[in-house]
């Protein structure tokens, strides 16, 4: 390992996860790039080890719609982490359920962002500037804490998608709070809109390159003047304000909720 700042970034492979990495990779960060599918891993980061000459990219296959996968990578982890960037998704579009019995889109999209905090912020706390990012959405809305999974309503990957982004916005306030004391900042991004896997699944394109959609994350993890800046949300580098996490008692009904599943 180099002597440069370690980052870690989950749905690695997809086209804005590949974009954070290659420029992550560009800045000299040690890129450790996080996913289920390693032969699309290996690929992603063979490539960006190429264009970057940057020799300090690996990776490592983890499924984040399964706690324990997360956990066993999060125990098995020893060295120091600087940057924490959650930004796997997935939306299919009939009701998925995982490995290990719960909604895939609820499982992954915000139980993994979840978990990565709650596991793996420890090995931050001796960082000089700690940073962890959500890859959340200006698509959010909608979220029903009493049937998260839609076990007693119609699912449709769309309303799944779109609460799932409001969780992800609404844990970010509440572990910048949480990470307070332990120097860790955490904020939450919308992406530029990129044609990919996931638009695609959701019925959309996408007029943003991939290194445009990647911006905004990037910025937000590595920028100097976001040193110390936490619990925000940023929409095309400027922050805006989320309604979603100023609603308090549902954001801590929320992480009442994820803890329930630990």
């Amino acid at each position: 390992m180099s002597s440069s700042k370690t980052a870690l970034v989950t749905g690695a492979y997809g086209e804005i996860g590949k974009a954070i990495c290659r420029q992550l990779a560009e800045k000299d960060y040690n890129v450790i790039m996080i996913g289920k599918d390693e032969s699309a891993l290996k690929s992603a980061a063979e490539a960006i080890e190429k264009q970057t000459k940057n020799a300090n990219i690996r990776y490592i296959k983890v499924d984040l719609s399964r706690k324990s996968t997360i956990r066993e990578f999060a125990e098995q982890w020893q060295d120091k982490i600087d940057l924490l960037i959650n930004n796997a998704a997935t939306t299919p579009k009939h009701p998925i359920d995982s490995l290990e019995g719960v909604e895939t889109q609820w499982a992954t999209n915000v139980l993994g962002y979840y978990r990565m905090m709650k596991y793996l912020s420890p090995y931050m706390e001796s960082s000089d500037d700690p940073r962890i990012v959500n890859v959340a959405s200006y698509w959010a809305g909608g979220l029903d804490l009493d049937d998260p999974e839609f076990r007693n309503r119609y699912y449709d990957n769309d309303t799944a998608y779109r609460q799932s982004k409001q969780a992800d916005r609404m844990l970010s306030a509440a572990f910048a709070q949480k990470l307070k004391e332990k120097g860790i900042t955490v904020n939450a991004v919308h992406p530029g809109d990129v044609n990919s896997k996931l638009s695609n699944s959701l019925g959309y394109g996408g007029h943003e390159s991939p290194d445009q959609g990647a911006d905004t994350p990037v910025w937000v993890a590595t920028a100097p003047e976001l040193k110390g800046v936490s619990g925000k949300y940023f929409e095309h580098r400027q922050e805006t304000t989320d309604q979603f996490s100023l609603e308090e008692e549902r954001v801590q009904r929320l992480v009442n909720l994820c803890e329930s599943y630990e």
